[in-house]
């Protein structure tokens, strides 16, 4: 596979030769990613880097993928304008729980080693950590681009976000990494890292970052914000999702996620074949087809998808639609007044605005609110 192929996308490969060196030798490399769990899912961008652990692990080196269930009780400062709200403990144990089952749909398991940095660090009694931070001085810390504009606009900067970088570096002491993966906004963890290890007499790190995959609405992906596709999501949600993006993107998205060029031809066909590349990934080849399908029907040709739910209708003639539009997408009877009015219901593709309608008209229809919501209706 060579060089070419594992740096593939890489914006930083650092020190130059470095990797190079590292290969040399001639073994297995450990090659390091830590992922906080600020969220449940894993999604399509944080995939990236995980594809180049992929590529390492097929040249039959080991995966050493960090579930940063600590780390994340401190709050990854990284990119970040404010303080990281943190979760709890209830929430990051149900979080890192799935996350060695959602990489695996890139990895391969029998060259994962999957370590949660709870299992060191906390451990480490007070002197350790006063040790630890002796490795970094507060000037250094602070010429981070996000902690330097934090602190020329007078905004807080708690300590535990100063010791952040310093506790992801221990996990590569304590993996003994000789790579470690991350995104652009990673870099000074991972270069804080190299520095750790030296001052622990270990070898440093080659440090590996990738882009930050830009989402539909033009911002880096990401789970809190929402503009994300997580690889847990129902196929019809990451086919739904992927076709949102711009056609400007194609060309980004197929070289970071596809790692290939755009197919030539319509764009639209081309995003179809990714929006089929994503799904087959996490669900296979059937439900990927299936996905389209239902895009095609529900959202191109704006029918009712094949597989429409059913909901009983209420007792009584006529049916009052405000109220059994409530009970059957769970609206509120004002927000179903706004859409009726704004023309959004529909009974058997066909638009309605009464208030009332005769059972007859409704019982065996397919009522539809909006583009996307649809049961049929039974009784």
């Amino acid at each position: 596979m060579g060089v070419a192929e594992l740096t593939r996308n890489a914006v930083h490969v650092l020190p130059e030769g470095a990797l190079e060196a590292k290969l040399a030798l001639g073994r297995p490399l450990r090659v390091k990613l830590g992922i906080d769990v600020t969220s449940p899912d894993i999604h399509v961008g944080r995939g990236i880097p995980l594809q180049r652990m992929r590529a390492f692990q097929d040249e039959g080196h080991t995966g050493v993928l960090i579930v940063g269930d600590y780390t994340t009780r401190i709050g990854d400062p990284s990119g970040r304008s404010s303080e990281r709200p943190i979760l709890s403990e209830e929430e990051i144990d149900r979080n890192a729980a799935s996350y060695f089952e959602q990489a695996l749909q890139i990895l391969i398991p029998e060259r994962t080693e999957v370590r949660r940095n709870s299992e060191w660090l906390a451990g480490l009694t007070f002197a350790d950590i006063i040790q630890l931070t002796r490795m970094m001085t507060v000037a250094q810390m602070l010429e981070r681009d996000d902690f330097a504009g934090r602190y020329a606009g007078g905004q807080p900067i708690s300590v535990s976000e100063l010791l952040y970088p310093l506790m992801q570096a221990y996990d590569s002491v304590a993996v003994e990494a000789d790579v470690e993966l991350g995104g652009t906004d990673q870099l000074y963890n991972l270069l804080a890292g190299r520095d750790v290890m030296q001052a622990y007499g270990l070898e440093p790190q080659v440090v590996l970052t990738t882009p930050l995959l830009v989402s539909w609405d033009g911002e880096k992906m990401s789970s809190s914000v929402g503009n994300n596709i997580p690889l847990t999501a129902s196929p019809e949600e990451q086919f739904g999702r992927t076709m949102r993006i711009s056609d400007d993107l194609l060309e980004e998205w197929y070289r970071l996620v596809v790692e290939a060029p755009v197919p030539a031809g319509d764009p639209l066909e081309a995003k179809l074949a990714l929006a089929r590349f994503i799904v087959t990934r996490s669900h296979g080849d059937a439900a990927a087809r299936a996905a389209e399908d239902h895009f095609t029907r529900v959202v191109r040709e704006g029918r009712a998808p094949s597989d429409v739910p059913e909901h009983s209708l209420p007792d009584g003639d006529p049916i009052h639609l405000p109220s059994l539009l409530a009970s059957a997408f769970g609206m509120s009877t004002s927000e179903a007044r706004r859409l009726l009015a704004q023309g959004g219901v529909r009974v058997e593709g066909a638009v309605t605005s009464e208030l009332d309608v005769p059972r007859a008209a409704l019982a065996g229809r397919v009522l539809q609110a909006g583009k996307r919501r649809f049961v049929r209706l039974v009784g």
